[in-house]
């Protein structure tokens, strides 16, 4: 009887974690065979133990070069969806203007579309611009993609902020940008942090958007498409493992400065 009151009390606790091991069952694979050593041309069953594939993570030819090609494109694409939903964000949020319900409504269209159909269209567009494939349409299609979750980020931040604290600032005669630099930007600094981090691994990571797109362009996740053709180096598994425990500390980054901040305002 006590361990049933006591996994009833814990039920939904044992579920959270369980559910946290599945989602993170995938990378711990990848991890784990990062440190294998095939003998074939295929990563996918162990054989030995070994650190090659750490000690010269840029081994395969042309891998480091995508990387760069895709770390380049996520960061720019951060950068524009980022600048252009924060002030789609604001604009929705504090202004009353014609077509805005409209275009609340279709700010979430590119999340509830499937990817292909936007991937077409916009290879569609660029064809009939007769505009030339590659990096800059991969960027541009990024962008789209991204905004719209960047809006819906920086949108619920903004929709919660108190209005009150900037009326304060400007009843001790701060200008309109002493208030926004030093009372809105703060506050609304989590939202925009957390839709460029969103919109930084959705460009990353895209692999359909972008091959509809590239061209002769080979970002990192078309690379490892085409390597799992002919074989996976285990350099693959490298490079993931690095970039989930890049993501790992980014997370326990941003909660030990929050924890910070919340103690020194207390």
């Amino acid at each position: 009887m006590a361990f049933v009151r006591w996994l009833r009390r814990n039920l939904v606790v044992i579920a959270g974690l369980l559910t946290l091991a599945y989602l993170l069952l995938p990378n711990v694979v990848v991890t784990v065979f990062s440190f294998n050593k095939p003998k074939g041309r295929f990563n996918y069953s162990w054989q030995e133990f070994s650190t090659d594939a750490w000690q010269d993570p840029c081994g395969v030819a042309d891998m480091c070069g995508s990387l760069s090609l895709s770390l380049q494109i996520a960061t720019w694409a951060t950068i524009g969806a980022t600048v252009l939903g924060t002030m789609i964000a604001f604009a929705l949020v504090r202004y009353r203007f014609r077509a805005r319900g409209a275009i609340n409504s279709l700010i979430f269209l590119p999340m509830a579309m499937p990817e292909v159909v936007m991937a077409a269209s916009l290879l569609t567009l660029f064809l009939n611009m007769g505009a030339q494939l590659g990096f800059w349409t991969v960027l541009i299609a990024h962008i789209m993609f991204c905004l719209s979750f960047v809006v819906t980020a920086v949108k619920a931040r903004v929709m919660s902020m108190d209005p009150r604290l900037e009326q304060a600032a400007q009843d001790l005669y701060a200008g309109p940008v002493q208030t926004f630099l030093r009372v809105t930007l703060p506050i609304a600094a989590p939202g925009i942090a957390a839709g460029a981090l969103l919109a930084f691994a959705l460009s990353f990571d895209d692999f359909i958007i972008t091959n509809f797109n590239a061209g002769s362009t080979v970002t990192f996740p078309m690379f490892v498409w085409g390597s799992a053709q002919r074989g996976t180096p285990v350099q693959i598994n490298v490079i993931g493992t690095a970039m989930f425990l890049v993501a790992v500390i980014l997370v326990l980054a941003g909660m030990l400065v929050g924890k910070r901040r919340n103690k020194q305002a207390k």
